[in-house]
């Protein structure tokens, strides 16, 4: 099977067929740095990061474009109201915003231009557009599209211009008509100087819309394979980059994917309505690779509920994960063998099959959970195992988990273990003592004993395990130990 992908222009799937036989050129949105990034845009950043992780390994050379949008009426507005430079306040969330993505295993972009490094770009776009007729400039600084101009606009969301609605921006004076959306915004006098910059239509900066088709075109071409972004970006951001983009004589992006919404205890995230998480709030709550799990499980486009009950259930799952790459660790280590690279392991035709199905994470966890508890099953005989086929199935399950981002043994996730080492060593001593006197117990007969040690365990969120090589020891609990 090929790789199958999904079109939210044309709401199909179809094969994937790159421009460049073996290689995959990508833009997707990134954030406006106006503030502290939040679990949508994990839910977003996470859902394409599966995306490139897959198509590298599927042996695509992948060039990975995301955009970092560090000048806007936001950024401005909440700058000034803190007191700070806005370029100091945009740097401050943009760094931010990497500590986090980085946090929960996202691999960084090939290149992230931001939108103030972009300004000659933008001009000459500008130019383009207002020289075949699809621009015009206010003659106050402003410079707007016209999208009367481009008949096929309002394409990507299948929205006839008689039947849209204002976009959103500004109507001024010099405006011709309500649906035309800025280019270049004119500078304002309560604006600070080093907000603008000078352009043939006068002094200003950038609209929100130019600055991704002015990267896009430089980074990757008049044509490229996939733009991406979240489900929100539909209308009027990616109507309105493609418009621009198809006016300038470029065919832009040849396929669009959308991530589906997240919600929070059922319902949209919101400040007013107190459930509003930002990622920092997420990963101080719970570890990064179980916010991963929880906001990556679903399928891309479908919605996310991130509540409790989604924590809790990765939590577990992921413990799983760990326990059981952890004991095929040390059984092959103790045998002399060397891990396979989970990297180069080969995948089960389930999985591959799965992935290839427009990503389809659900049925691809399926089979993993299935490996899992063939290894497990292997484990279960103690030194009576087989190292070789432990070995095959452990490389199986990391590489699977590796194209999700969560491989247990990844030097990521067992550096975060150790994070918190002095912590779970003390723990570690406390539970092994009990485990200790409930064997003694056991030994003995005492079952009474030995059942209420167990009991104490389960109370405070700790799950013994008795196997072949004795009884083993995970937490239930879903926060950071």
């Amino acid at each position: 099977m090929t790789l199958q992908l999904h079109d939210s222009a044309t709401r199909t799937t179809a094969p994937f067929r790159p421009l460049v036989d073996g290689a995959v050129s990508l833009y997707v949105c990134g954030p406006t740095t106006q503030g502290s990034p939040h679990l949508g845009h994990l839910r977003t950043f996470l859902a394409f990061d599966v995306l490139v992780r897959w198509l590298r390994r599927s042996g695509y050379d992948v060039t990975y474009v995301r955009n970092v949008t560090d000048i806007d009426d936001k950024v401005l507005a909440k700058a000034a109201e803190a007191g700070w430079p806005w370029w100091a306040w945009s740097l401050r969330f943009e760094r931010e915003f990497h500590e986090q993505l980085d946090a929960v295993g996202c691999v960084r972009p090939t290149y992230e231009p931001r939108a103030t490094g972009h300004v000659p770009e933008m001009i000459a776009f500008m130019e383009r557009l207002k020289g075949r007729g699809h621009a015009y400039a206010d003659g106050e600084g402003s410079v707007y599209f016209d999208v009367s101009s481009l008949p096929d606009y309002g394409s990507l969301t299948r929205q006839s211009l008689e039947d849209l609605q204002e976009t959103g921006e500004e109507t001024e004076p010099g405006k011709r008509a309500p649906q035309d959306f800025a280019l270049w915004k004119a500078a304002k006098p309560e604006e600070p100087a080093s907000a603008s910059w000078d352009t043939p239509f006068g002094r200003g900066r950038p609209g929100w819309h130019l600055e991704c088709s002015a990267m896009a075109h430089k980074y990757l071409g008049e044509s490229f394979d996939i733009h991406a972004g979240g489900l929100d970006l539909r209308f009027p951001h990616h109507e309105n980059e493609q418009a621009q983009s198809h006016a300038a004589g470029y065919g832009f992006a040849r396929r669009w994917m959308h991530s589906g919404v997240l919600t929070v205890d059922g319902l949209k995230m919101g400040k007013s309505l107190d459930n509003f998480v930002t990622a920092e709030d997420a990963l101080a709550a719970h570890p990064a690779p179980v916010v991963r799990l929880a906001l990556v499980g679903a399928h891309y486009r479908a919605l996310v509920e991130y509540n409790s009950r989604a924590l809790a259930e990765a939590a577990t799952v992921w413990d799983r994960f760990t326990a059981t790459a952890g004991r095929a660790r040390e059984l092959l280590v103790a045998d002399g063998r060397e891990l396979e690279d989970p990297r180069t392991a080969q995948l089960p035709e389930a999985f591959v099959a799965a992935l290839d199905d427009d990503l389809a994470v659900p049925e691809a966890l399926a089979v993993i959970h299935r490996t899992q508890t063939e290894l497990n099953a292997l484990l279960a005989g103690g030194a009576g195992a087989d190292p070789a086929s432990i070995g095959s199935l452990l490389g199986q399950l990391r590489g699977m988990l590796d194209v999700l981002g969560l491989d247990p043994l990844d030097a990521q996730w067992t550096q975060e273990d150790r994070s918190a080492g002095a912590e779970h060593a003390a723990l570690d001593a406390l539970v092994q003592a009990q485990l200790r006197a409930r064997a003694q117990a056991r030994a003995a007969k005492d079952w009474t004993a030995a059942d209420r040690i167990r009991d104490d365990l389960a109370a405070a969120g700790i799950r013994v395990e008795d196997g072949p090589d004795g009884a083993r020891w995970t937490l239930e609990t879903t926060g950071r130990s």
